[in-house]
């Protein structure tokens, strides 16, 4: 089995989701008490949050940069961000370690294609919503992307970093995720991405009528995959 590298606490509670979803396929694929082999390096989240919010993302390279480094270093054979707002960095890690680095955009992409679902919904912190760099990713799988309006994104911004970050899991909240789900299946959307590694403490297949994609289960089983093959 392969080394996995883990970059987490962006945030801990998705790190948390990382490394059980790693150790419960680990040990449902290869029996026994086995385990996923992996290395976690976490960050300071108070750091990346304050650097996102000034728009600092050449130092937000340099962290994530350090972290990937460190992660070879002590002996990884691939890298998980284990986050997707976090990917915006990930082209400057790729440049400067010689491993692979697992995007969550591609893996994601794959298992819509493999549904033959044409048109999704993103959901995730408004950098994720906003900026190209995941909707890219889609489209160059032949993937249309949805994103909710400014109201709604901003509503689910502020839940994610005031409260899935820290693990809240309000009721009222999941509502309004619903409702907003609901909006983006009516405006066409054939799936939703749960793009934040947190929405998925929130949010279940078994509450939404049509197909949800998790991507910290997605991007997880990616890396369990490359470790066993």
């Amino acid at each position: 089995m392969k080394t996995i590298g883990l970059i987490g606490g962006i945030t801990w509670q998705s790190t948390i989701l990382y490394y059980e979803v790693l150790n419960t396929l680990a040990a449902k694929r290869l029996g026994g008490k086995h385990s996923a082999k992996s290395i976690i390096h976490t960050v300071q989240f108070e750091d990346i949050h304050t650097l996102q919010a000034k728009g600092r993302w050449d130092l937000l390279n340099d962290l994530m940069i350090q972290a990937a480094k460190s992660l070879e270093n002590a002996g990884a054979d691939c890298i998980l961000i284990c986050a997707n707002t976090m990917h915006l960095t990930i082209d400057a890690v790729r440049a400067n370690v010689s491993i692979p680095v697992i995007h969550i955009a591609e893996a994601t992409a794959e298992q819509i294609i493999a549904k033959e679902i044409e048109t999704v919904a993103l959901l995730g912190t408004k950098y994720t919503m906003e900026k190209d760099f995941y909707k890219d990713i889609l489209a160059s799988f032949g993937i249309q992307t949805l994103i909710p309006n400014a109201n709604d994104r901003d509503e689910i911004h502020r839940i994610i970093y005031d409260e899935l970050s820290k693990g809240e899991l309000n009721p009222a909240s999941k509502q309004r995720y619903l409702e907003v789900i609901d909006r983006m299946q009516q405006a066409g959307a054939e799936g939703i991405i749960l793009g934040c590694t947190e929405i998925p403490l929130l949010i279940k297949q078994e509450d939404v009528a049509i197909p949800v994609f998790d991507t910290t289960t997605i991007h997880a089983t990616k890396a369990i995959d490359f470790a066993l093959n």
